[in-house]
C-alpha cells in the first residue's frame, strides 16, 4: 500500500497521528514529521474498517448534481431551491428576483456567471453577519475575504485576516452563522481545544445542528 500515492499524508509538528475522511471521500492523515512511513501504512491496515465505512457514509452523502443550465435547474442561495429561467430579453447576463435569471447569449458561460454573482452576494452578505456577531461578541478582526477554496469553508489568519468560500452563501443562515462564528472563535484559540469548542458554544449555544447539517450537505453547496 502505497500511502504517499493513495492517500495525503499531511506532516506537522503535531504529537499524534489523525485520519480524516474529506468531503470527496479521499484519506487525509495528519502525522508528527518523523514518524516512519511504514508505521502509518500499518496503522492504515489496522483501521481500514473503519476508513472503508466512513467513506461509504461520506460517498452516501446528497451530492451537487451535473449543472446543464437550463429554464426550471435549481440552484440553492441561503439554503432555499430556486428555479433558473434562461430568457433572451433578460435585462443582464445575471441576475435574480425570485429566481435567477439568466440572458440566453450568456449561457455559454452561465456557470462563471452564476459563481460571479455568488461571490458578489457572499461578500455582502458574509461580511455583513461577520460584522454583526463581532460587534455582538466583542471581537476585533483585521480583513474580510471572500474565496474560491473547495476544501475549507473558512479560515482565520495568526494575524486576524477571514477568510471565507463563496460556496458559503449557499446554506442557509444558521450555517453560515456557524462558520462565522467559528472562524471568529479562532481570533482567540488558535486550534480546536476544549476552550475553543467552549466559546463557540457560548456564542451560539446550537452550533452542533449547524456543524452537522454542514457534514451532511456540504456536497451539495457547489455548482
Amino acid at each position: 500500500m502505497a500511502i504517499t500515492k493513495s492517500f495525503k499524508l499531511i506532516r506537522s509538528k503535531r504529537k499524534t497521528i489523525a485520519l480524516a475522511i474529506t468531503a470527496d471521500a479521499s484519506l487525509v492523515i495528519r502525522a508528527p514529521m518523523q514518524t516512519p512511513v511504514d508505521y502509518i501504512e500499518r496503522l492504515v491496515k489496522r483501521k481500514m474498517k473503519w476508513i472503508q465505512s466512513a467513506i461509504a457514509r461520506v460517498e452516501s452523502r446528497p451530492r451537487a448534481l451535473p449543472r446543464e443550465f437550463i429554464d426550471g435547474e435549481s440552484f440553492l442561495y441561503l439554503g432555499k431551491s430556486y428555479k433558473l429561467s434562461v430568457e433572451k430579453n433578460a435585462p443582464k447576463d445575471i441576475s435574480f428576483k425570485n429566481g435567477f435569471i439568466l440572458r440566453t447569449k450568456g449561457k455559454s458561460h452561465a456557470r462563471e456567471l452564476i459563481i460571479g454573482w455568488y461571490k458578489k452576494e457572499a461578500k455582502k452578505k458574509i461580511a455583513e453577519r461577520v460584522e454583526w456577531c463581532a460587534r455582538r461578541f466583542g471581537l476585533s478582526f483585521k480583513s474580510i475575504k471572500i474565496t474560491s477554496a473547495s476544501k475549507r469553508w473558512g479560515s482565520c489568519s495568526t494575524t486576524g485576516n477571514l477568510n471565507f468560500s463563496w460556496r458559503l452563501i449557499m446554506a442557509p443562515t444558521s450555517v453560515i452563522d456557524y462558520v462565522i462564528i467559528h472562524e471568529l472563535a479562532h481570533l482567540e484559540y488558535k486550534n480546536h481545544s476544549k476552550d475553543f469548542w467552549n466559546s463557540i458554544r457560548v456564542m451560539y449555544p446550537n452550533y452542533e445542528r449547524a456543524k452537522n447539517w454542514l457534514k451532511q450537505n456540504e456536497g451539495t453547496l457547489n455548482i
